[in-house]
């Protein structure tokens, strides 16, 4: 099974436009159509940022729907370990526990739309959300 990493950017925009690009992306993993790879630091990210303001005028859930959501991402990825692999992303540090999942789990992508790590694809399998879903059309949509 394809094993990925996600953005965070790609799943918060996914719970937010489900029937958009990233929005079939969340779909397909919820669906067990790719292995999601996750680091706790990302689990925190995610947790935090789905109780901004702006966040919670779009979703509007609850402190517990977050929760929920955060545990469900615990318990429906694999866990990878970061805490061994020295990643550099030079435009945005916090960009680098994401390039350190995908070193780390020997991921086959990290989907992102994020100009920070699209600059990096050179030498890591970094792909946008449109070319991910394009690159495995019948993946939203079996």
């Amino acid at each position: 099974m394809l094993r990925v990493v996600l953005d965070s950017n790609v799943i918060l925009s996914g719970l937010m436009s489900p029937k958009g690009t990233t929005g079939q992306i969340v779909q397909a993993w919820k669906d067990n159509r790719f292995t999601l790879l996750i680091c706790e630091a990302q689990l925190e990210e995610i947790k935090r940022v789905l109780a901004y303001p702006k966040i919670q005028k779009r979703l509007n859930w609850s402190a517990e729907k977050i929760n929920l959501f955060v545990k469900l991402l615990a318990y429906r990825a694999e866990y990878v370990d970061i805490s061994s692999v020295k990643a550099y992303v030079p435009q945005d540090a916090d960009d680098e526990m994401l390039l350190a999942t995908l070193m780390a789990a020997k991921a086959d992508y990290l989907v992102s739309g994020d100009s920070d790590l699209l600059a990096l694809r050179e030498s890591f399998a970094i792909i946008t959300p449109a070319q991910f879903l394009a690159a495995w059309d019948g993946l939203a949509n079996p």
